[in-house]
């Protein structure tokens, strides 16, 4: 499972819009589509604010485990309760670790 499926999941089961999602990130839709089909891995920062967006923590976006279809349930306030076991895709994590690093060595 990649970040872009883990995110559509969540935002589905919430029932919000990619329009949504997008409006409150800045971006277009047409952008936030390529998060979601995994075209793009956004930056550590912008995962961050999807989370925040979906009511969720960062590792449940960055999770490979999670199967939010079969195993989260919405409670009224909206948020996901997720009864999975969570494991970070450390590769990924590595990857946005080592960009972010990049770009504030280039920025110096």
């Amino acid at each position: 499972m990649n970040i872009g499926t883990n995110i559509k999941q969540i935002r589905e089961l919430k029932n919000l819009s990619q329009e949504h999602i997008a409006h409150k990130l800045g971006v277009s839709q047409a952008s936030y589509a390529r998060i979601e089909s995994g075209t793009i891995i956004p930056k550590i920062d912008r995962l961050q604010r999807i989370a925040e967006i979906l009511e969720v923590d960062l590792s449940t976006l960055l999770s490979t485990t999670n199967n939010f279809v079969y195993h989260a349930a919405v409670n009224q306030s909206g948020y996901i309760n997720n009864h999975t076991n969570n494991t970070i895709d450390i590769e990924v994590i590595r990857a946005i670790i080592r960009e972010e690093l990049q770009n504030r060595a280039n920025a110096s």
